[in-house]
């Protein structure tokens, strides 16, 4: 069995400490203070408490997500009241539950196959808030904003700072979690801890990845679809483009399943439908759910970046979509996006001749729903 010494369960783990939250949440509302362009002391008369408290959130000893539930909902309508946008408040919700999960994650008191990592199947809003300060890159909102109002003085963070020994031990039990999720109830818990493994930047993690995928238990199509994306997702994301090719030719495009599944794990992690999904049970549908495909559209639009690892899969899927769905070319503002960011991909280094064809029928379509 091959050994991965830097991410066993205690290897570089560090003492064993009772992890801070607050982190992420702390951040995000400063980033919310600095777009309304306040001072600390601005928001906390605003928000009827002590700029202590305001100092406090920000930078961690004050957790946010400590706050009762009424109170919080109350901060949150002040935000609103002094025009705080409805994607930053909601980026603020997804960044207090990141760190009750990091926080747990962190918790070596709790038993790693306990994890509520597995209690349903996560979307793209909260998945990439919990990554922020794994990965440094911030969260779709956050990357969508304007400069601030006023400028910061001094050296300040540019996400979320998780210490290192707190990063290794994330890094670890994550590890440790998909390795003792084993039963077939824990089947989401295994691949949602597997996915969050993938962000991990060390050298082995695709390998170890690889030898996770073979040692899973026969578990029907599904389960050997999942692991096949994830795998390959997470060597694309590395630079193992050749993994992602493989998967798209031989996964999806020689079986419909493989293609209707795709669309529909896409969409759930855009957010197409508001249902949480306990399972990844709706995924394994023989063809595309009724979710409307806007949203989908617009953010495979907005991945067509040729530097990102990843980028075949979301041209496979946008031309996918287009084919079943080509009335979304009627919405003026995904064309538009999908017109600008063609030519750029065409002239672009390194695509395959797949990837080339499935670009050129898709300017195509476009040519045809403006005729």
């Amino acid at each position: 069995m091959p050994s991965f010494p830097g991410r066993t369960p205690t290897g570089g783990r560090g003492a064993s400490s009772r992890p801070r939250i607050g982190l992420v949440s702390g951040y995000t509302f400063r980033v919310i203070r600095e777009q309304l362009g306040r001072t600390q002391d601005d928001v906390a008369e605003r928000l009827e408490v002590s700029p202590d408290t305001i100092a406090g959130w920000e930078s961690g000893p004050r957790p946010l997500p400590a706050l009762p539930v009424g109170q919080m909902l109350v901060h949150r309508h002040r935000l609103m009241q002094m025009g705080t946008s409805p994607a930053l408040l909601k980026a603020l919700e997804r960044a207090t539950e990141a760190d009750v999960l990091l926080a747990g994650a962190l918790d070596e008191e709790t038993p790693a196959d306990q994890s509520p990592l597995g209690a349903w199947v996560m979307r793209r809003d909260l998945v990439e808030v919990l990554a922020w300060p794994l990965t440094r890159v911030a969260p779709q909102p956050i990357r969508d904003l304007p400069a601030p109002r006023r400028p910061r003085r001094g050296p300040v963070p540019s996400a979320p700072e998780l210490p290192a020994t707190d990063l290794r031990r994330f890094f670890a039990r994550m590890r440790e979690t998909a390795e003792q999720a084993r039963r077939e109830e824990q089947f989401l818990l295994r691949r949602q801890a597997l996915h969050l493994s993938g962000y991990d930047d060390q050298a082995d993690t695709s390998e170890w990845l690889a030898h996770q995928q073979a040692m899973e238990r026969p578990g029907g199509w599904l389960v050997d679809w999942l692991n096949a994306r994830s795998v390959a997702a997470v060597a694309a994301r590395q630079g193992d483009r050749e993994r992602m090719g493989h998967f798209i030719d031989t996964v999806l495009l020689d079986d419909d399943r493989g293609e209707a599944a795709n669309l529909n794990y896409w969409a759930y992690w855009v957010g197409e439908s508001h249902h949480l999904e306990l399972s990844d049970d709706f995924i394994a549908s023989h063809e595309p759910g009724h979710w409307p495909g806007d949203k989908l559209l617009s953010h495979l639009a907005n991945g067509l970046a040729p530097q990102l690892g990843y980028v075949e899969l979301t041209i496979h899927s946008l031309w996918s979509l287009l084919a079943i769905r080509p009335h979304l070319l009627k919405s003026g503002a995904a064309t538009r996006a999908l017109r600008d960011r063609l030519p750029v991909m065409l002239d672009s280094q390194g695509l395959s001749a797949r990837a080339r064809r499935e670009l050129d029928s898709i300017r195509y379509a476009i040519r045809l729903a403006e005729a």
